[in-house]
Formats: C-alpha cells, structure tokens, sequence
C-alpha cells in the first residue's frame, strides 16, 4: 500500500493495485471510499460475459468494515437494523439495512457472524458516526477494520472450480451465505459464499500482507477456467439483472439527502422482506409500522422496456402523451443475457403494480444530436436474472 501523505496522494491504493494496474489496458480508475478502483480492464462487454461465463476477479479492498464485538453486540444490532440478527447463526452472513427515526434509509450492507459476540459490518459508504452514536448504552466496541482486511470477489460459473484448483479443498461443500476458514500453504483466508453479481460466487477475506501471493495463485489457478480480472461497469450490469440495489443510484442515505420526499424507507425499496416487526424495538419502527398501516405512496419496481436504448435517468409517465409524470428510472441497462431492456425505477402508487403499462422518456445523443423517444413499459418482478447455480450445493464442477 502506498504510504505517501495524503496531500500528496489523497486517494489510497489497495493491496491488489499494482496487479490490477499491471493488467489494465485503459486505466480507468475511479474512487471509492477513499481507495482508487479500476472501472474497467479492457471493455464492458468482455468482463460482462467473464461473469456469466467463466472466472472473474473484483477487487472488494475499498468495502467499509467495522468489526462489532462485546456482550452487547448482538442486542445492539438488532436495535440498529431492520431485520433479527439473533437468528443469525455463527459462520452465517446477512443482507441488512438500517434507518433513522423516521424510518427512512441509512444505508445497507452485509453483516457477517464470526462468532457467539463477534460480528464484521460491511457497507459501501462509512457509517462510524452513525454506529456509534446507536451505541450509547450498549456494552460494545465498534472500530473500522478496513484498511486491516484485503478482500476478492471471485464470481462465476467456473469460480468454484477455480478455487478447488487453488487448493480450497472442500470449497464446494459451502453453501449460500455461509462461511468458512481455509489454509492454501502458508495463507488463511476466510471465504464466503456472498457477491453482488446474483451468480454462483465467493468471496475471500485475508490480511493485506498475504494479498498478491493469492491474487497469483489464483490467477494462475484459475488460468484453464478463463479467470479474468473486473472493474466496476460490468458488475453495475450484473447487479441490475440480479436486482440488486446500489446506493446514490438506486437511493441515497437519509444523512445525506437535502430536500425532503428525497429519503427512502425500506417498504419504498422492495426490502420489506428485511423489516422485522416482531422482534421487539429497533431505530424506525414505529414510522415503518404507521407506513405499512397506510401503504406506500410509490416503490422502486423492475421495468421492462420496450426496444434496446437502457433508459438511462428516464422520466416515467402514466400514458404516451408524456403530461402526467409518474416516477424516474433510477437504473438501467440492456441485458446481454436476458436480452432484455431492463431498470429499476421509483414509481407512485398505483402505477407500482405488477403488470402495470407505463412509458419511459427516453432521450440518446446521435452525433452530438439528441433525440426523444417515448417508450411503453412493464412493471416486472426482480430479480430480472437468477441462475439455478448461485444456490446448488455442491456446484456443478465446470
């Protein structure tokens, strides 16, 4: 990692940059989290079917860790977000969210059990602040670990071979959402079977020391199964057809938000599913129980769009007349996979309902012309793209 003083290098490099600079042919970066990322390789399209095909590797470095440990971690969690953390077993990871009084959106992130009182917050956004503060009265200890853990999102149809082929012996035996130890030679890494792509993947968690030793080992392991390294625009694809959200895309934190009506609740989001009103108090309950009471006024829905033009930033409207505006599409993109010209957009009641037409304004620049074009749409279900292999344990052995 580079040491430099942060005025002369304000952004940090993670463990794996001069291996993910060795093989960028564009270099493309961009920020994330106070780290330099590659957004992409050689192109979109080619990493896009590495994910669907093969062996990708995505640097996860930048992911904000806490670790959260003490006899009152498990009762502080489940105060902090919406979903019941006792019914989280040891070795077992989660998807969660988290929100303010008012019941809007803080952020999300993914909390893995690493044992009886310890557990490991992962988040795309640093949340320290608001994690402490929500820790008055609990017998805790939070701190940031993120610069104390490297981290590689391993993704594909082949990345379990890949890793039997690294020597992870037992790696296939893993099942979604668990966790465990593996020793390769002299490296312990902890695995887990998570990612963001919605296909058969991993993800390995080590110290930074050991961290281009298995990026090699893996590279060359990984050699015969079309392993390729990834950037951030073809996992943006892989994450719309998976139905995942991202945040200030698809929301933004109520920390963050400026004007009012801009915050989001969990029920707005589709992640009903996460709230959990019967495990006792956590922060926004009572706003979310008085929303589910009078139902949501709009929602974040799938779309799927007539023709090929992703509608990038797109006004939703109710008919092709285009005078009465109903929503925006949030994310978009056309799917290679499904073939399909898919977004996620925030639409307002009733229009949220599945089967429901609506139209997308769509604008594209042709030689610095642009043209308009109002598009039908339908409210479709998410996920968009769901593979049988991203839960068949074990996987088939490609």
């Amino acid at each position: 990692m580079n040491n430099a003083p942060h005025f002369k290098q304000p952004l940090l490099t993670t463990p794996f940059h001069a291996r993910a600079r060795a093989l960028s042919q564009l270099d493309s970066f961009i920020p994330w989290a106070g780290y330099t990322t590659v957004d992409v390789f050689s192109s979109v399209e080619q990493e896009y079917f590495a994910i669907r095909n093969a062996t990708t590797v995505y640097d996860l470095t930048p992911m904000v860790k806490y670790r959260i440990a003490g006899p009152g971690a498990t009762a502080y969690l489940n105060r902090l977000v919406t979903r019941d953390v006792g019914k989280l077993k040891p070795n077992r990871v989660a998807y969660c969210v988290w929100c303010n009084d008012a019941g809007h959106l803080i952020d999300d992130g993914t909390i893995f059990r690493l044992g009886e009182s310890e557990y490991r917050l992962c988040t795309a956004e640093r949340q320290i602040d608001w994690l402490l503060d929500s820790a008055i009265g609990f017998d805790v200890e939070i701190a940031e670990v993120t610069e104390e853990i490297a981290a590689l999102a391993l993704q594909g149809p082949t990345s379990c071979a890949a890793l039997k082929d690294y020597g992870l012996v037992g790696i296939e035996a893993l099942k979604p959402f668990e966790i465990r130890h593996f020793a390769v030679g002299a490296n312990e890494v902890m695995v887990s079977r998570t990612g963001f792509t919605g296909d058969l993947g991993y993800e390995l968690w080590m110290r930074p020391e050991q961290a281009e030793g298995i990026w090699d080992g893996l590279m060359a392991a990984g050699s015969a199964r079309g392993i390729r390294p990834i950037g951030s625009m073809a996992l943006n694809v892989a994450r719309i057809e998976a139905g995942f959200l991202l945040p200030n895309a698809d929301f933004v934190s109520a920390e963050q938000t400026i004007y009012t009506e801009r915050a989001r609740s969990p029920l707005e989001l589709g992640l009903e599913w996460l709230v959990d009103f019967k495990k006792g108090h956590f922060t926004g309950r009572r706003a979310l129980l008085a929303e589910e009471r009078r139902g949501v006024r709009r929602r974040l829905v799938g779309l799927d769009i007539d023709g090929n033009k992703p509608a990038h930033n797109a006004l939703v409207y109710d008919d092709r007349s285009g005078k009465r505006e109903i929503g925006s599409v949030t994310s978009a993109v056309w799917s290679p996979t499904c073939k399909r010209n898919i977004a996620f957009a925030m639409l307002a009641a009733p229009h949220f309902k599945l089967g429901s037409e609506v139209w997308a304004d769509i604008y594209l620049n042709r030689e610095l012309v642009w043209e308009r074009r109002m598009v039908r749409a339908r409210v479709v279900d998410k996920p968009f793209y769901a593979p049988e292999r991203r839960r068949v344990t074990p996987p088939a052995n490609h």
